[in-house]
Formats: C-alpha cells, structure tokens, sequence
C-alpha cells in the first residue's frame, strides 16, 4: 500500500513537472511572439481612440468594452482556430497570407494620408450625419471591429510565425494568451486615452493648486495626443506593414529589396552605443518607405479604376 502511495505520488510529481514545463513553453513562446506583434498593437491602440470620440462621456467606455469584446471574439473564435489549421495544414500560406495583410496595412495608412492632405474627413459624409446616436455607435462600433479584425488577424499571424516549429499545444497556448493579453492591454490603454479629458476636468475641479493645473493641462492636451496618436497610428501601419513584405520577399528569396533594408539597417546597427536603436530605426524607415510605395500602388489602382470603368461609359 505504501510503495503504492509512493509510486502514485511519484506520477503525480511527474505529470506536474510536465504541466510546469508545458506553461513556462506557453509563456516563453507568446512573450516572444507578442514582441514581435508589438508593432501592430501600436496601431491598434492607436487608431482605436477615434472610434470612441465624439459621443457623450457616459457612452464612451460602453463602446470601447463592446469593441474590446468584439476584438476578442474575432481573436478566440475566428483567428486562432484558423491559424491552427493553417498551421496544421497549409503552414505554407502563412507568409503569403501575412504579406497580404501587410499590405492592406501599407494601404490603410496611404488612404489616411491621403484623407489628411485633401482635407476629407469621412466622418463627416452625410449618410453618418443623418443617423440617430445608437445608430451611429452600432455603425463606429461595427467599423472598429472589422478594422481590428485585419489588425487581429497580423498579431495572430506574426505570433503564429513565430511559433510554427512548436507542438499544436504550445501553439494554442501561446495564440490564446497573446489574444488575451494583446486585447486586455490595447484596450485598457485605449479606455484610458478616450476618459482622460474627463479625469482632467475632475481633476481641474479638485482643492490641490498642482492637481487643477495638471487637470487643465490633460484637458488642453488631449487634441494633441489624438493627433500624434493619429501620426503614430499611421506611421506604424506603414513600417508594420511594410516590415512584413520585407521579410516576406526575403523568406521568398525575391531581391534585391531585402538586401537593402536589411543592409542598411546592419550599417546604422554598428553606431557606437546606440547601434540597436539606429539599427531598428533605419529598418523601419525602410520598411516604411516600402510601405509607402506598396500603399500609393493599391490606392492608385483603386481610385483609378472606377474612373476609368466611368469614363468608359
């Protein structure tokens, strides 16, 4: 009976060194991938903000939670079941599939600048002027949700590259914890963004002399953060999505781009001191430039084409 015990004993100690194993892989493997996918998370926080603008401070947490909760049913049931059976079976399509969404990003930013520099604002056509206040948070929260859907789908992807070579458990693990966390810290921090102005005016009304005036300056500078949140959001569309048809073209063999992004950024790397930080920055300033020219291309034939099919009639 007693040896019993022990040898029972014995295999439970067993299976828990193999469950403490398996969680410290899952961990190690979705913090890797979730770095990789940090560009796209900056997007994604970025861009997230505007959606939440403009209604009554009451609604605005009430829409970033539906598009967080939105964000996370694309992530758990669409985005990680197909990225297991991508894995399972077409691991091939995976790069293919990530240069694709890459450059939808790359397009993405080019019709924001576009829009930025025609002084067009979509937010004021007027099919949205004409909608009540529900209607017109259904029609933004809708909008957020299949914009965080291609954003999603890149996290997902980037961090599924990165762990294709492991067991489909450590995989599923590693996706579902990136999804979690990714989800609960964009939108914490985006929750955050869209309410400061509010704790500004609260803070602008309290008894200390130094909380009104940090209070009046939240509430001044809110504008601005949105503004460079808007310029930050594009910028890392155009170097997030570019950086991916890098090193596609490089897993692909197709030169001689890669050869100068990464070159360059290899020679801005040898800097003294701080030659990881010139290194990583000249890698995303090409990558941003490939971005930018993959970005006009899509755009032009888009805005090309229905002009010249109207021009035909």
């Amino acid at each position: 009976m007693a040896s019993g015990l022990v040898a029972l004993l014995d295999d439970v100690a067993g299976i828990a060194k193999v469950a403490a194993a398996s969680i410290d892989d899952v961990g190690a493997a979705a913090g890797k991938a979730g770095a990789k996918a940090v560009g796209v998370v900056v997007d994604d926080t970025a861009v997230t903000p505007g959606y939440a603008m403009g209604f009554t401070p009451d609604r605005e947490l009430p829409i970033v939670m539906r598009i967080a909760v939105g964000s996370l049913r694309n992530k758990l049931l669409f985005l990680l079941p197909g990225a297991l059976l991508l894995s399972a079976f077409a691991a091939w399509a995976v790069t293919p599939l990530l240069m694709l969404g890459g450059a939808y990003l790359c397009f993405e930013a080019t019709e924001k600048i576009i829009e930025a520099i025609s002084g067009h604002d979509e937010a004021d056509e007027p099919e949205e002027l004409a909608l009540s206040a529900k209607d017109l948070e259904n029609l933004k929260v809708a909008g957020a949700i299949r914009t965080d859907f291609i954003l999603s789908a890149e996290i997902m992807a980037i961090a599924l590259a990165d762990v294709a070579d492991r067991p489909i458990g450590v995989q599923a693990g590693a996706l579902l914890l990136v999804g979690i966390l990714i989800t609960a810290a964009v939108y914490g921090v985006v929750g955050l963004i869209v309410k400061m102005d509010d704790i500004g005016l609260h803070m602008a009304r309290g008894k200390s002399r130094g909380g009104r005036a940090l209070g009046r300056g939240l509430v001044k500078g809110m504008p601005v953060v949105m503004s460079w949140l808007t310029v930050i959001g594009t910028a890392a569309m155009l170097w997030v999505g570019g950086g991916i048809i890098v090193h596609g073209l490089e897993h692909f063999r197709l030169t001689p781009i890669p050869v100068w992004v990464e070159g360059a950024a290899h020679w801005a790397g040898q800097v003294p001191a701080i030659g990881p930080v010139t290194g990583w920055l000249t890698f995303a300033v090409g990558s941003a430039i490939v971005g930018s020219v993959i970005g006009a291309i899509i755009a032009g034939v888009l805005h090309l084409a229905p002009k010249r099919k109207a021009a035909a009639h």
